[in-house]
């Protein structure tokens, strides 16, 4: 009688190899991008060029920092030269750029580096943290890439990378400092300046949100959501709840070839800034009530359609108004009106009232 055939069991799958970070700097010297703002190979960040390029990337891409960054640098070279500049003019180059406390507090810092630090940036993760604008992640960025501090940098692609890395099934944000943890057994203390900033290279170019690269990447053998074939899985996220929609109204008031136009409290949406009175743009005004917040008496006609603009934490509609009248304010003439640095919402009113073309 013939035995059954012996069953062998399959051998189980080799265990990832643990990541290193020579594999990533081997990588990025090879693949690193080339930004204004990045010292060459073997050349020392300047402190400054740093710190304002990560303030300008905050929630904004690479694209549309290069020109602001070119801008200022040419206007203001140096941190003295920021400081010394009227707030306003810092405001107006920061027009279109979005997110306009980062300005206010861009001067205010560039302010307090030169009267308590005699122009020169801390250099520890702990003193940057105190400059007014500089949270965890840019202080942790400014020390490693300007200082070779040896500090995690920890932005949206470090924690995509991450993630996939380990397969991290903890959402985020609740798995930020375990993120964090992870990054820094890899971290590598020979050259942390470049560390942080191929680690930040390889979210932005091969371990995308969409269509990872994974085959180029210095990772693809370590990687846990490669292996599971799920990188497009990582990292997860908790549910994020609804953006509140306000409701208001813009009012262009003319008076002959000229335009009303307000500067905004220093404080709050868009502050500093100038642009078209406005109903409070925090508030979710009724339309019945849209009225009472005309800067003039006047007969005012309600256009077709409305204005939409995103913001973090919510979304706005502003009916738009106009009338002929006289108001206080700051009266700017129709044709340089395109010339104003008005922040964007501003802009999306003018082109709504036909003053200035998209």
């Amino acid at each position: 009688m013939l035995s059954p055939p012996v069953q062998r069991r399959k051998p189980p799958p080799p265990k990832p190899s643990p990541p290193k970070s020579e594999s990533l700097l081997a990588w990025w010297d090879a693949s690193r991008r080339d930004l204004p703002w990045r010292a060459a190979p073997g050349e020392r960040a300047d402190p400054y060029g740093v710190w304002l390029s990560e303030i300008m990337l905050q929630q904004t891409t690479v694209a549309t920092v290069r020109g602001y960054y070119a801008k200022f640098l040419a206007r203001w070279p140096g941190v003295a030269a920021l400081a010394a500049a009227p707030l306003d003019d810092v405001l107006q180059a920061w027009a279109g750029l979005g997110y306009y406390a980062r300005a206010r507090n861009l001067h205010a810092c560039a302010k307090l580096v030169v009267e308590r630090h005699g122009g020169r940036f801390p250099e520890s993760e702990a003193e940057l943290r105190r400059l007014p604008g500089v949270g965890p992640y840019t202080a942790a960025a400014i020390a490693a890439i300007a200082f070779d501090a040896p500090c995690v940098a920890q932005d949206g692609n470090v924690e995509r990378v991450i993630s996939r890395l380990h397969a991290l099934e903890t959402p985020l944000p609740a798995g930020k400092a375990e993120i964090g943890a992870l990054a820094a057994r890899i971290l590598s203390h020979a050259r942390p300046g470049d560390f942080a900033q191929a680690l930040m290279d390889l979210g932005a170019t091969v371990c995308t949100p969409r269509g990872p690269l994974c085959e180029t990447c210095p990772f693809e053998k370590s990687c846990a959501a490669r292996r599971a074939g799920n990188p497009l899985d990582y990292p997860r996220k908790a549910q994020k709840p609804r953006k509140p929609h306000r409701r208001g109204a813009a009012f262009v008031l003319r008076r002959g070839d000229a335009v009303l136009l307000q500067k905004r409290p220093a404080k709050g949406l868009l502050g500093a800034m100038t642009g078209f009175p406005t109903t409070p743009l925090g508030e979710d005004i009724e339309p019945r009530a849209l009225a009472a917040y005309a800067p003039a008496k006047t007969k005012w006609r309600r256009l077709d359609g409305e204005v939409r603009h995103v913001f973090t934490h919510f979304s706005l509609e502003l009916a738009v108004f106009v009338a002929e009248g006289e108001a206080e304010g700051l009266w700017t003439k129709l044709a340089l009106l395109g010339k104003e640095a008005l922040p964007t919402l501003m802009r999306k009113v003018a082109v709504h009232a036909g003053l200035i073309s998209a």
